[in-house]
C-alpha cells in the first residue's frame, strides 16, 4: 500500500469532503485491462527485472499502465485536489491575473474556461493551471492558494519526479535492454525542460451540449512529452484506444495512478514505446452533473534533447532500429512547439501514429 505519511501544508486549505470519496459510477462500463506496476517490488531482489517483463507488451502495444504502491497516501493526493478546488472556486477576476500568454505558446499559469467554442454554442469546458517543475528557473507570480501551499507542491512534485518517474524510466530501459540510466539522462533535472504539475477542471455540461458533441469532450489524441501521470479521480470519463481500435474506459482503482507514454518517448524508442491514444468523454448519467477535477504531472525531456531512436538489441530483434543518418531529427523543444502551435489552431486532421509529421503543417492530430 502507498505510504501513510501525511503531508503538512504551510497554510492548509479549508477542509472539505475528499474528492476521492465521490461515489464511483454504478453503470456497467467497458473497462480496459491494463498492466499493473507495483513499485514496492522495485528495490527487492530481481524486482526490477520482474516488473520489466510485465511491461513489455503493455509498452509496445498500448502505452498505458496502472501504477500502485508509489509512496503517496490518498490523503496526500487529496491535499492537491483540495488546492485545485480552492483555486478554481476563486473569483475569475483574481485568476485572470495569472493568465498564461497562450497566444504566444506559453502554457505556465492559468488557462480560463470557455476560451473558444468547440461547436457553435458549446464552449470549451476545461480550466487549467500549470506549474513549472521543481528546479525550473521560471519566475512568475502565483495565486495565494498556491503560494501558501508551495512547500506541499514542491514536495509532491519532487516525489513524483524522483520516486515514480525515475523508477519507471529505469524499467523502460530494462525492457529495451539499455543501460538503466538511458532515459533518465534525457530528463535530467539540471537541464532546461518543460515538465509541470497541472491542476485541471472539466466543467459539467448540459445534456444538450453533450448531445451536440456526441458525448466526446476531448477527441482522441496523444500527449506531447514523455509521460503523463494522472492521479486517481473517481469520475469515469477517460478512455484509451486499444490495439484493436476499440475505446475502453480506464477504471479509477483506489490507491492507483494511471501513466501513459507520450510522443517524445515514442521517438526516443523509434516507435517501440507507444504514445498512447486516449480521449475524454461525457461522464455516465449518475456522474454527469459533477465537475471533474484532475491532478496530473507531465514529464518532458530536456529542451535540446535530440529525438533520436535508441540503438537497442530489442529494437534490432523487432526490426525497429532507426536510420543511421539521423536526418530530420527534431529537438524536444521543436516538437513540443509544433504541437502547441497546432493546438492553437482549430484545424484538425485524422491520423495514424505514422502520420504524426502532419503536426508540422499546423494541424492538430486526432484519432477516431
Amino acid at each position: 500500500m502507498p505510504s501513510t505519511t501525511t503531508q503538512e501544508l504551510s497554510s492548509p486549505v479549508a477542509a472539505k469532503t475528499a474528492y476521492s470519496k465521490i461515489p464511483e459510477s454504478k453503470e456497467e462500463l467497458d473497462w480496459v485491462d491494463l498492466a499493473i506496476v507495483d513499485l514496492s517490488l522495485f528495490d527487492t531482489p530481481g524486482g526490477k527485472q520482474k516488473l520489466a517483463a510485465q511491461l513489455y507488451d503493455a509498452l509496445k502495444n498500448i502505452g498505458f499502465i496502472y501504477v500502485i504502491n508509489f509512496g503517496l497516501s490518498q490523503e496526500e493526493i487529496d491535499t492537491h485536489y483540495d488546492i485545485a478546488r480552492e483555486l478554481f472556486d476563486s473569483p475569475l477576476s483574481e485568476k485572470k491575473k495569472f493568465r498564461a500568454d497562450l497566444e504566444k505558446g506559453e502554457y505556465f499559469g492559468y488557462k480560463p474556461f470557455g476560451l473558444r467554442e468547440v461547436k457553435p454554442g458549446v464552449p470549451e469546458n476545461t480550466e487549467v493551471y500549470n506549474i513549472p517543475s521543481v528546479g525550473q528557473q521560471i519566475e512568475r507570480p502565483h495565486p495565494a492558494v498556491l503560494t501558501k501551499n508551495w512547500a506541499a507542491i514542491e514536495k509532491f512534485s519532487s516525489h513524483i519526479r524522483d520516486e515514480i518517474v525515475a523508477k519507471l524510466f529505469q524499467l523502460f530501459a530494462i525492457v529495451l535492454e539499455l543501460p538503466e540510466d538511458y532515459f533518465l539522462d534525457f530528463h535530467r533535472n539540471d537541464e532546461v525542460n518543460s515538465s509541470y504539475l497541472r491542476y485541471m477542471k472539466y466543467h459539467a455540461r448540459t445534456p444538450e451540449q453533450n448531445a451536440a458533441l456526441d458525448n466526446i469532450w476531448l477527441k482522441g489524441h496523444t500527449d506531447f512529452g514523455s509521460l503523463t501521470l494522472l492521479f486517481r479521480q473517481p469520475i469515469a470519463a477517460l478512455q484509451v484506444r486499444t490495439p484493436s481500435r476499440e475505446w475502453r474506459y480506464v477504471k479509477p482503482y483506489p490507491e492507483s495512478l494511471t501513466v501513459n507514454v507520450a510522443d517524445t518517448l515514442q521517438f526516443l524508442s523509434n516507435g517501440f514505446l507507444k504514445s498512447s491514444i486516449h480521449r475524454v468523454v461525457a461522464p455516465p448519467s449518475d456522474q454527469a452533473h459533477l465537475d471533474r477535477l484532475g491532478v496530473l504531472y507531465f514529464v518532458r525531456p530536456g529542451d535540446y534533447v535530440k529525438l533520436r531512436g535508441a540503438k537497442s538489441a530489442v529494437l534490432k530483434r523487432e526490426g525497429m532500429l532507426a536510420n543511421e543518418d539521423g536526418a530530420g531529427e527534431l529537438t524536444a523543444k521543436e516538437w513540443i512547439s509544433r504541437r502547441v502551435i497546432a493546438n492553437i489552431s482549430s484545424k484538425e486532421i485524422e491520423v495514424e501514429k505514422e502520420d504524426l509529421n502532419k503536426v508540422g503543417d499546423g494541424l492538430t492530430p486526432v484519432y477516431n
